[in-house]
Formats: C-alpha cells, structure tokens, sequence
C-alpha cells in the first residue's frame, strides 16, 4: 500500500508543478494574438507543451500578416518538429500499456514527457500502468486548467518567470530523472544529449535540437558502450 500511495503522490505532484507551467503558456499564447478559446484548444487538443510553445513563439514572432501567411505552416512544423519525440515514447510504453486497435487513442494522447518518465522510473509493471495513467491525467487536467488561467489573467501576471513558472516543469523532470544517473550508460546519454542539445540550439530551429540529442540514446544504446559488464560492476 505504501508503494502505491508512493506513485500516486509522485504522479500528482508531477502534474501539479507542470501544469503550474500552463499559466505561462496561456498568458504568452494571448500576447501572441491568440484569443482564449484558440489557446484553450492548443491545450486541450495539441496537449504538448514543448510544441505549444514553439507554435505561439512563431506566431509572436511572425505578427499579424505573418500569421495570415507562412506564419501558421512555420508554426506547425517547429510543433511537430517537438512533438516526434513522443512517437519515441511511444515506442517505449507499447509493451506496458499493451493497447490495440481504437484503445491506443486515449493513452496516445496522455504519452507525454513527464508520463513517460514516471512510468518507466517504476520498478514493477502495475506501478509502470498506473504511474502513466495518473500522471497523464494530472498533466491533463491541471495543464488545461492554468492554461485557461494564465490566458484570462494575461498582463495582470507579468513576467511569469519572475514567479519560478518557467522551470517547474524542467525541475520536476530533473527530479524523476536524476536517480537514474547512478548508472553509466543513463550518465553518459545525458551528458551527451546535453551538450548536442546545448551547441545546437542557437543555429537550428525549435525541434530539431531535441531530435538529435535523442540521437545520442540511440548510439549509445545501440553499440552498449556503457553497460555494466558481468564481474566489472558499474
């Protein structure tokens, strides 16, 4: 019972500080020229908030007329650009979640980063399911609800970094993520991806550096370099 109550409190606490994020993202999507219920939509439909905020930084910076224009196929390509990494997810959660047909829809749509994250950080398949279900939702609901905040406050937040907003999300990750470190192949990716990620971002568009940091797993998985080794420990 401890055990359970353990993943059900990090699924939740997970999806509160990301959907503290959400106010940003509603309150940058109406600055950008979006009215609230366009906004409500890209939470409620696209539900990717790294893809969300590349679409609403390319409609900010394309303006008015660009939006009548090339500004909206821009915006769409950086999104999609983002949201490929969840195909990866995908990838990885099929074996757990063991859905087919029609019944994959649902679970498709809640195969974020942060439910990824918790489900595979579980030891055993039961909590692996249930970590995805209750953090996705979390996610879900909370996400939507300070979306549709954030975008009716607008202004009246300011800066939403100024409030910490900005990097709940990124801590949260961070925090799921940092146990696994221990391991030398897990250490080894990340300080990879880091530094592709890092060299990458300021020459190629929204997107694009994420995918080739995701690389670095692929390479690194593929020739098990870091593995431990039977009698040679970690």
């Amino acid at each position: 019972m401890a055990k359970q109550s353990s993943v059900t409190s990090i699924s939740i606490g997970v999806g509160l500080a990301t959907g503290l994020y959400g106010v940003s993202f509603g309150a940058l999507s109406v600055a950008a020229g979006l009215d609230i219920w366009q906004t409500q939509v890209l939470s409620l439909l696209m539900f990717s908030g790294g893809s969300q905020f590349a679409f609403v930084g390319v409609i900010a910076a394309a303006g008015g007329a660009g939006v009548a224009s090339a500004g909206v196929g821009a915006a769409i390509i950086s999104a999609w650009l983002l949201g490929i990494r969840n195909g990866f997810y995908a990838v990885r959660l099929a074996p757990i979640l063991k859905r087919v047909g029609l019944a994959k829809l649902i679970p498709a749509m809640l195969t974020i980063d942060e439910s990824t994250a918790v489900a595979t950080a579980q030891k055993n398949e039961a909590d692996q399911v249930k970590g995805f279900w209750i953090t996705g939702i979390a996610v879900f609901v909370f996400w939507n609800l300070m979306t549709l905040a954030g975008a009716i406050l607008g202004d009246a937040l300011g800066d939403p970094s100024t409030w910490g907003l900005d990097a709940a999300a990124a801590a949260a990750f961070l925090g799921l993520l940092w146990p696994r470190l221990a391991e030398r192949q897990a250490l080894a990716v990340g300080a990879a991806a880091l530094v592709i990620a890092t060299a990458a971002t300021p020459f190629l568009s929204a997107g694009i550096p994420v995918l080739l940091a995701g690389i670095s797993a692929v390479v690194v998985g593929f020739f098990n370099w870091f593995s431990p080794r039977k009698g040679l420990g970690k």
